[in-house]
């Protein structure tokens, strides 16, 4: 059996990952989406909560697989890879934020969007630095050591939050201590304003906990190819998720679960869940052989960061074709919230979306066209 057939279930989860990930992300418009299908609004956890992190984690995932070159590489060479990704990831991060560079102006003419209100940070600028840090310390230190670094960033991150936050509640979204340090170092303008304030989810501190879901996502990845398709490695990828699960939910009442803030408990419960997850693939797609449902997945896990990239521009392209457009409020206030009013047809339309994006992935995976960043 083939490397790729073999491991066919962690396909599946980087293509399930990155499906629900623009579903989630794409709900249409004119009626508030179903609550499993939003974040939740600050402590506690949704369904939702769970997609970014397992994306780290299937980078951690892939990375057991790619990083074996690195063996055969001098360190210049093993050093320009990496950081040849990461500023690519990163860059193409933020070339999605400032898209579509210009604007008409009153006059009719064109002008370009100033870098200077610009998101910095985000969701591919965090793949980006957390694979970065991940491949530098999987590379060069010892497997003892890596643990060692993940548990101080899990710990650190929660004294630091304790100690440069407010004391009053150093767990609220304007008082936490990334917050500020986002604020010192980029600026009001530069941060995320979803929140209806200056706050970067995926901000500067928050990102060292994160890299904890790459790295125990590698390790995952590597744990499954040394001890391959059995039961026992089911077992023991469910009891070391049930572990993690626990521990996450037993200090949640002190250092609260929170998805935006990227708590450590945050992390420990998403990387339970990943681990739970994986394991049940392997036991259905490995042990038990049930592959027919497996192809409309691989699709999205063959190009992931070109397809989440090409579902957060489509929009957006739409417009700039057609100026003055808003095809994602037109689609759903005259088809998709007509046949299925509410949080039904915000879903339908996701979903329709979703589909387009895997369309593009297949007419890509039928031409032999894989797009690695």
């Amino acid at each position: 059996m083939n490397q790729s057939q073999r491991f066919l279930s962690l396909d599946v989860f980087r293509g399930m990952t990155v499906c629900f990930m623009i579903i989630v992300n794409t709900p249409g418009s004119g009626a508030k989406p179903f609550a499993m299908l939003e974040h939740a609004a600050w402590h506690g956890f949704t369904p939702t909560d769970l997609v970014f992190p397992s994306f780290l984690f299937a980078v951690g995932n892939a990375m057991s697989f790619s990083m074996r070159k690195f063996a055969q590489m001098e360190n210049p060479a093993v050093l320009m890879n990496i950081f040849k990704r990461v500023l690519l990831i990163f860059l193409l991060g933020y070339l999605m934020y400032w898209f579509p560079f210009f604007s008409q102006n009153e006059n009719g003419g064109i002008s370009f969007l100033p870098i200077a209100n610009t998101r910095i940070f985000g969701v591919l600028q965090r793949i980006a630095i957390c694979y970065g840090i991940a491949s530098l310390l999987i590379h060069y230190l010892s497997t003892r050591y890596v643990i060692l670094i993940s548990m101080l960033f899990l710990i650190g991150y929660w004294v630091a939050l304790l100690v440069f936050g407010d004391s009053a509640d150093p767990f609220s979204m304007t008082a936490n201590a990334g917050q500020q340090l986002d604020l010192f170092l980029l600026g009001d303008k530069h941060l995320y304003h979803g929140e209806g304030i200056a706050f970067d989810p995926e901000g500067i501190l928050s990102t060292i906990p994160a890299c904890v879901n790459v790295i125990i996502g590698y390790y995952a990845g590597k744990f499954i190819q040394e001890r391959g398709k059995g039961y026992e490695t089911v077992a023991k990828l469910m009891l070391a998720g049930g572990v993690l699960i626990v521990i996450s939910l037993c200090l949640n009442p002190v250092f609260p679960i929170n998805k935006k803030l990227w708590t450590s408990t945050f992390v420990l419960l998403t990387c339970g869940l990943d681990l739970l997850i994986i394991g049940a693939l392997i036991y259905s797609i490995e042990i038990s052989a049930s592959t027919r449902w497996t192809g409309f997945f691989t699709v999205f896990g063959k190009n992931p960061l070109f397809i989440y990239l090409l579902s957060e521009l489509l929009l957006s392209i739409i417009y700039v074709l057609v100026p003055g457009s808003d095809f994602r409020s037109w689609v759903n206030n005259n088809f998709f919230q007509v046949i299925a009013p509410g949080p039904l047809g915000s879903l339908l339309f996701a979903i329709c979306f979703m589909l387009v994006c895997w369309l593009i992935g297949y007419m890509l995976d039928k031409r032999k066209i894989y797009i690695r960043v």
